[in-house]
C-alpha cells in the first residue's frame, strides 16, 4: 500500500488538460510512450506505468451525473525486481464496500476487487491474464461504484501500453 501511495504522489502533478508539461516537473518519469508514462522509484526499486482516462462518465440511476468530484483516476502496471507486472486502479473516491471493479478489454471482461480507493486482481494469474489483453488490447474500459452509489465509467487508451510495459519491466530488472 506505501508503493501505491508513493506512486500517486509521484504522478498527482499529472492533470488532463496537461499531462505532458506537469510530468516533466516530477523528476522520476523516465519516458512517455503516447498515452502512457513510465516512473521509476530506486529505494525501494520499482518501475511501473501509468495513464489517465482519455473519457470518464460518471451516472447515476442509469443518467449522466454532474457536479461529480474525483480524485485523481489512474491505471498502474508495477514491475519490481524479479517480479512479474501487477495491476493497480484508483478511480478517484472509494469504492462501495465489497464491489469489484469490471474490467473490458476488447471483448474479454475481467474484474478487480476493491479496498478504499484502490482495485487490484485477484491474483498474479489474473495480473499476467489482464496485462497479456492490455498488450493485445487498443482500449480497457473500467466500470466501477463509489460508496455513494455512483457508477463510472473510465476509458483507458492502450496506445503505447506495450512499450511502456517492456521500459519499465527492463528498468526494474
Amino acid at each position: 500500500m506505501t508503493s501505491l501511495i508513493s506512486r500517486m504522489l509521484a504522478v498527482a502533478a499529472i492533470t488532463f488538460a496537461g499531462a505532458a508539461a506537469s510530468a516533466q516537473e516530477s523528476t522520476n518519469r523516465v519516458a512517455t510512450m503516447t498515452d502512457w508514462n513510465v516512473f521509476t522509484e530506486e529505494s525501494p526499486k520499482e518501475c511501473w506505468g501509468v495513464s489517465k482516462p482519455k473519457e470518464s462518465v460518471a451516472l447515476r440511476d442509469g443518467q449522466p451525473a454532474t457536479g461529480i468530484r474525483r480524485d485523481e483516476i489512474l491505471l498502474f502496471v508495477t514491475f519490481r525486481p524479479g517480479k512479474p507486472g501487477e495491476i493497480s486502479f484508483t478511480g478517484g473516491y472509494p469504492f462501495a464496500g465489497g464491489s469489484t471493479v469490471d474490467v473490458a478489454i476488447d471483448g474479454q471482461n475481467y474484474q478487480l476487487f476493491t479496498d478504499g480507493e484502490w482495485a487490484w486482481p485477484g491474483s498474479a494469474e489474473d495480473d499476467a491474464k489482464v496485462l497479456a489483453a492490455m498488450k493485445a488490447g487498443t482500449t480497457a474500459v473500467l466500470t466501477a461504484r463509489s460508496q455513494r452509489g455512483t457508477q463510472t465509467v473510465d476509458t483507458f487508451s492502450l496506445r503505447g501500453f506495450t512499450a511502456a510495459m517492456e521500459d519499465a519491466e527492463k528498468r526494474c530488472q
